[in-house]
């Protein structure tokens, strides 16, 4: 097994939560500059050429997401390849109510979504996390097989993929060494918009904050710093993006669905938000977006639906 699975520190994780807490604690750490993250980490392939991270969303359930992503992978006949793994992204609630080592990271609420800086033990955004997880996985040293990082997320993790795309830092290192980065965005409840311009009527005055990170770029968080709203937007068209909507997440009164004037001004339900904002890009950017937008008849609002479903397979699997 390879030197960085090697600093995988396995412990025994309670399965018993607060109401509030998350329900279990992923047993896996992965090391980073500031301290340890809790990772859900699948079987190790002898030759791994492409790995798949896998977001989890507001409920933190990282082995739930790396569950799914392995079926989806073994559908794909991509298990032999394919490493998944699951960071989870633990938050104060979750420390409280487990037993968790001091040195691993913990965010306040839900701040690790927008990419907010841990709490414990240093300060380290969440979107600086994945950075150092990709940066690892690019090694030729530890993984010299690797040639493609699949960034995966549905519903609330897929609001943190399509930001982390948005704002993540650069890694040339991983097209110098020919590792292809793709991100695929599923059911996501808003997208961050990179102007004014919003695709349904609202009030201004009784909506102030929808230009607001992270529906637009307005006080963006202290990770993007250096980066300007054109460079972001530069650098987000020419990325490997997939958004990937079901045909049936048409409820605009889903209980998990973001329904403040914030998520409403970009549409009524999720699948009319992802068609309206690829519109939007299309539009600012008619000759140079080369980004896909794939439509999974028959499902709704179902991580595991869209993921195992064929085109789901072909987007996370498919060169």
């Amino acid at each position: 097994m390879r030197k960085w699975l090697l600093t995988l520190l396995i412990t025994c994780a309670s399965t018993q939560a607060a109401e509030q807490g998350v329900k279990a604690i992923s047993s896996g750490r992965l090391l980073l500059s500031a301290g340890e993250i809790a990772v859900s980490i699948g079987p190790t392939p002898a030759k791994i050429e492409r790995v798949l991270i896998v977001v989890h969303g507001r409920l933190r359930n990282a082995e739930t997401y790396r569950q799914s992503a392995e079926h989806a992978a073994e559908q794909a006949g991509q298990s032999a390849n394919t490493l998944v793994l699951a960071p989870q992204f633990l938050n104060e609630t979750d420390i409280a109510s487990h037993t968790v080592p001091d040195s691993v990271l913990r965010w306040q609420g839900n701040d690790w979504m927008a990419g907010g800086l841990s709490t414990a033990p240093f300060t380290l955004s969440s979107y600086a996390a994945l950075d150092e997880i990709i940066a690892r996985l690019g090694d030729r040293r530890q993984f010299p097989d690797v040639k493609q990082i699949v960034i995966a997320g549905h519903s609330g993790g897929a609001q943190v993929v399509q930001r982390y795309a948005l704002l993540g830092h650069p890694q040339p290192a991983l097209e110098t060494e020919g590792v292809k980065v793709r991100y695929v965005i599923a059911n996501p409840s808003s997208y961050a918009y990179f102007n004014e311009q919003r695709p349904v009527a609202f009030s201004h005055a009784k909506c102030p904050n929808f230009n607001r990170w992270k529906y637009g770029l307005a006080e963006l968080p202290a990770y993007a710093d250096g980066q300007t709203p054109a460079q972001l937007e530069e650098n987000y068209v020419k990325r490997d993006i997939v958004y990937l909507l079901g045909q049936q997440d048409i409820d605009p009164n889903h209980p998990a669905l973001d329904k403040s004037c914030e998520a409403k001004a970009q549409g009524a339900s999720r699948l009319i938000r992802g068609r309206n904002y690829f519109n939007y890009l299309k539009r600012r950017h008619s000759q140079g977006l080369s980004q896909q937008l794939i439509e999974v008849p028959g499902v709704g609002h179902d991580g595991d639906g869209m993921f195992t479903s064929p085109e789901g397979q072909k987007v996370l699997f498919g060169q």
